[in-house]
């Protein structure tokens, strides 16, 4: 089992400087960090950071990345339907995550999906603003844990995946235990009325205050 590698503990300095951080993504290196819901895997979306964080939890091409952004203004090169930017308006930063069409390629395969579309969300966590803040550029995400088991919900749980997988190259922001939360709902904006493609932390009933007409994999 492989020692952890470097590791920043928030909860001894919520303001820790993030540079060296940065460093290491803008070196397509992957972090371990909290979010809103669970901790996640992530690397900038380059092509080696986006191979890099697939080949972590042997993920294919056909499963892409959410991409984590400041704001919905800084992706408007993607397609925006008015519900889109309603949603947007009203549940974001929050843990509702929106499928858009990228006609325009801005991002590259792996967080682009097959069909085009690509999943982004803003993050209310503040380690993930921070950053974001510094990059300038999206952060892919993906759940931090093994494939078929439960993603970590606590820096200790975080460490343990990391050792378990034998990588220490992974820099690990330690947030500590976060609270008990559900995936963050996610919505296909890219094909006619809005469809819910995963109930999360926002329930379906909630969404259809906002948009009445929303679709449901279920009832």
């Amino acid at each position: 089992m492989a020692e952890l590698g470097r590791r920043t503990d928030l909860r001894e300095d919520p303001e820790a400087d993030l540079a060296l951080v940065v460093a290491h993504l803008e070196g397509d290196g992957v972090i371990g960090y909290p979010t809103e819901t669970v901790y996640g895997f992530g690397a900038l979306g380059t092509s080696e950071g986006i191979r890099n964080v697939q080949e972590l939890k042997g993920r294919k091409a056909d499963r892409p990345l959410i991409a984590l952004v400041p704001s919905a203004g800084s992706v408007q090169g993607l397609v925006w339907t008015d519900e889109a930017r309603e949603l947007a308006s009203i549940f974001w930063p929050g843990s509702v995550t929106l499928v858009l069409r990228d006609p325009h390629r801005i991002f590259r395969p792996g967080v682009r999906s097959l069909d085009g579309t690509v999943a982004v969300r803003v993050s209310p966590q503040p380690i993930v603003e921070r950053l974001l803040e510094r990059l300038a550029v999206p952060l892919t995400s993906t759940s931090l844990n093994e494939p078929g088991r439960k993603p970590a919900r606590s820096g200790a749980e975080a460490t343990e995946v990391i050792e378990r997988l034998g990588r220490s190259d992974i820099w690990l922001l330690d947030g500590g235990t976060l609270p008990q939360s559900g995936p963050s709902t996610i919505i296909d904006c890219a094909s006619g009325t809005p469809t819910v493609l995963r109930e999360g932390t926002v329930p379906v009933g909630r969404l259809r205050c906002v948009i009445p007409e929303i679709h449901a994999n279920h009832p």
